[in-house]
């Protein structure tokens, strides 16, 4: 009983996951540039499948090999999702495409995989210490993914679906939407950025960081 708790509480923990502010704004920002409905629900998948990809390989490495992260380097993955997120926000604001194609369709699972090495994944471990066998501890682990693939895509799906459906009837609304997801985007990895690089510490001598 208690085990099955455990793994209806990481489904749980992994949809939850999902709505994490850098999640929705790094998806959002991608979604807006998309003109269907069907694409833009993939772009939550194909997030949520780099990030279980990215917590499967670390989290396994941690279970296995019995690692730990210092604070720098958890503050350190963080800020790199606040790099990307100034990235994006830049890509949406200059209009800029990926060459080639492919690069373009694969942009939201490059995006999911930075989010898994970023420290707040690491929060998603904490429970792991709790389940003695290695072998349940992994399948916590698939089971917290396919709760974040399965959160994302209903949040992408709920935020791409009026957003398409306007732009559709409305001319020039895509552009606007894209404007402003781009800005939103490179306000939050900037603030995001001073956040983990001053005030937790990463670029002082007494790093900060708490795994959440």
């Amino acid at each position: 009983m208690n085990l099955l708790l455990t793994f209806v509480t990481s489904l749980l923990l992994g949809m939850r996951h999902a709505t994490d502010p850098d999640h929705v704004v790094a998806v959002t920002t991608i979604v807006s540039r998309e003109r269907s409905i069907w694409k833009s629900s993939s772009v939550g998948a194909l997030w949520g499948i780099g990030h279980t990809l990215t917590i499967f390989i670390v989290g396994g490495a941690i279970i296995l090999f019995k690692l730990a992260f210092t604070p720098r380097l958890g503050l350190s993955l963080e800020f790199t999702v606040a790099l990307m997120l100034m990235l994006l926000g830049v890509l949406n604001l200059l209009n800029i495409p990926a060459r080639p194609a492919t690069t373009t369709n694969m942009r939201p699972f490059f995006v999911g995989v930075v989010h898994g090495l970023a420290g707040s994944a690491a929060a998603t471990l904490l429970i792991l210490p709790l389940i003695e066998d290695i072998q349940w501890a992994i399948l916590y682990l698939v089971v917290f993914g396919f709760g974040t693939i399965a959160g994302m895509a209903f949040i992408t799906l709920a935020v791409a679906a009026p957003a398409v459906f306007a732009a559709a009837r409305v001319h020039g609304l895509q552009r606007w939407i894209r404007v402003t997801s781009g800005a939103v985007s490179l306000a939050f990895g900037v603030y995001l950025g001073y956040k983990i690089g001053f005030v937790d510490g990463l670029f002082t001598s007494l790093p900060k960081w708490t795994p959440q």
